[in-house]
């Protein structure tokens, strides 16, 4: 049986199924939908550890199904929460040709995580970036802009990537990882040129500080079961790209990942727009995953892991909350809200359990993994330039975006379900929304609550003091402290500070700034084309026609040169612009027919 389950990716599977579902009835599609990934889930645990499936791709050695603690971590959390979006999709009136494109995203992350090469790797990637624009696109409206440039950013990350990706199998001559046979001795990315290319080029997927305003300009746009898929692929097989690309870390990573931290919750506490909010979180908490990658080690490579694990439950259940607010109230703004407490119980509960665990409180899943990466960036990690006391520089940036995480999650909770009171009447999620919250609800408290059954999945046990150099325990004095000193400096801060936020506006980020940009240049460059082509068009057809007509009636043209050469003599300036003007025509016209 174990045997078996190697011969067949799951991406083959589940690209012909969101075929299917797209062609079904909504309710067998969705069905059908459901399903399948949650058989992928059970298909990734008892596939065997190895590089299966061993082939040729364009002519170069390839591992189409690469199985290590690492892909089938990445494989057990997209399968779980692929058909737990499925089901919230059918619940939020989401068409089958939707659902469609947005397995068609999930089979492709499959893919990915999945590949044992960079050849393999890069190609999921880019149809990865297509299938979520298509899932995005599908919606229309603003969704259709916010979907090419989505498109266009990942299209140059993707381009990067794979100039890193050549320019290392020109050092190494071949694309596989170093972990499959005949992989080659040192694994990651040539250092260098191609690994800048590479953090840059991945930076754009997990949304590095200046490469990161797809993600709030994107993920608010389309249908709100959309956006639960999206919010979870990308940027997370992104972390395991760069983890790929630097398996033994690099300082320069792991800063930015502090960066991101602090950056991302420091701009979600400015947002009104709940999904808008949500997104710039994501930066935030993908920075922890990319600090630990950065650190690197076991300690921190395992913390950044089970941040990935984590993250996609708890995020994956605010934007479905957020979605169930919009689906029954139409409201996108926090301004328009207020007091559903009471009129949406269930949700304000489900809501609550995201936010403390997004926030790393006690009890709960992000506790679990954000303190991993905390400790790895204290002990695993060199002081750098600015310590404070006994923290060291990264350590607290990941801990004051901690705070800053605090402040936004009680904005949104105070705005949306605690102040003042809704007027009117609206119902709460239906049967199947609640099933679908509840369940990923549950799973963050029992992940938070019971550690070791995280711990069991990672890929480095973090209890064994052989495997890594600091042995790390969740609930000790310091760490709960910590916890809860971090939930009641959130609490003073958004005290306050809620008064000049809520007279904020619209903040702008870095993509007011290269909207324009992009957009008069690329429309300067297409014009600047086109109107030279024309100039150039018309030089050439009035000098073949010159030349046609001296050919068939040369005694006319004969006398029109000579009328033409007295005026010349009359106006010479004028008769050697003239003249220069004909050798260029003529000299064009013969560099054209021997092109041709």
């Amino acid at each position: 049986m174990a045997e078996f389950l190697t011969l067949v990716p799951p991406v083959a599977v589940l690209l012909p199924v969101a075929i299917l579902v797209a062609l079904l009835g909504r309710r067998s599609g969705h069905a059908l939908g459901a399903l399948v990934p949650a058989l992928a889930v059970a298909w990734v645990w008892f596939v065997p550890t190895g590089a299966h499936l061993q082939t040729t791709f364009l002519g170069f050695d390839a591992v189409l199904f690469n199985v290590d603690d690492f892909s089938r971590l990445m494989g057990l959390i997209f399968g779980l929460i692929a058909a737990v979006a499925v089901a919230y999709s059918y619940a939020s009136d989401a068409d089958t040709t939707q659902t469609g494109f947005a397995l068609s995203y999930v089979a492709t992350s499959f893919g990915a995580v999945f590949a044992g090469d960079w050849l393999s790797l890069l190609f999921f990637w880019e149809l990865m970036a297509v299938t979520s624009t298509l899932l995005v696109w599908h919606y229309g409206g603003k969704a259709v802009r916010a979907g090419f440039r989505y498109a266009l950013l990942h299209g140059v990350g993707g381009t990067l990537l794979m100039a890193a990706i050549l320019q290392t199998y020109v050092a190494k001559g071949t694309f596989l990882f170093a972990s499959v046979p005949n992989g080659p001795e040192t694994a990651g990315i040539t250092a260098g040129l191609p690994a800048a290319l590479a953090a840059i080029g991945i930076g754009v997927n997990v949304g590095f500080i200046g490469l990161h305003a797809w993600l709030p300009d994107t993920y608010p746009r389309p249908h709100v079961a959309a956006s639960v898929f999206l919010c979870v692929f990308t940027t997370k097989t992104g972390v395991y790209g760069m983890y790929r690309a630097f398996p033994d870390g690099h300082v320069a990573v792991a800063y930015m990942g502090g960066g991101m931290a602090v950056f991302g919750a420091m701009f979600a506490l400015f947002q009104n727009d709940m999904r808008r909010l949500l997104s710039y979180h994501i930066q935030s908490q993908v920075g922890y995953m990319v600090a630990g990658v950065g650190i690197g080690g076991a300690l921190a490579q395992a913390g950044a892991f089970a941040h990935v694990f984590n993250h996609i439950l708890y995020k994956g259940l605010l934007f479905m909350t957020a979605g169930v607010v919009i689906y029954r109230t139409g409201e996108e703004s926090l301004k328009k809200l207020g007091g559903l407490r009471k009129e949406m119980p269930l949700t304000a509960g489900a809501f609550t359990v995201a936010a403390l665990s997004i926030a790393g409180f006690p009890g709960f899943n992000g506790f679990v993994s954000k303190g991993i990466v905390i400790s790895a960036s204290h002990y695993s990690f060199s002081k750098g330039p600015l310590p404070i006391g006994e923290f060291y520089t990264l350590e607290w940036l990941l801990l004051l975006g901690g705070v800053g995480t605090f402040m936004s999650f009680i904005k949104f909770g105070y705005y949306a379900f605690f102040h003042g009171e809704y007027d009117g009447s609206v119902p709460d999620a239906n049967r199947l929304q609640s099933v679908a919250m509840l369940a990923v609800a549950a799973l963050c408290v029992v992940y938070g609550v019971f550690d070791s059954a995280l711990f069991a999945i990672l890929p480095f046990d973090v209890t064994d003091g052989a495997v890594v150099d600091h042995v790390y325990k969740t609930y000790t004095i310091p760490h709960v402290v910590e916890g809860v000193a971090l939930a009641v400096l959130g609490l003073i801060g958004f005290a306050v500070t809620k008064k000049p936020l809520s007279k904020l506006g619209r903040v702008p980020d870095i993509d007011r700034l290269y909207n324009p940009v992009v957009f008069y240049g690329a429309r300067a460059l297409v014009v600047g084309v086109t109107e030279l082509y024309a100039a150039v068009d018309r030089v050439v057809v009035q000098s073949t026609n010159t030349i046609v007509r001296t050919a068939t009636e040369p005694d006319e043209q004969f006398a029109q040169f000579r009328n033409a050469a007295d005026d010349r003599a009359a106006h010479p300036l004028r008769a050697g612009i003239g003249f220069s003007v004909l050798i260029l025509a003529v000299f064009v016209t013969v560099a054209l027919l021997l092109l041709s």
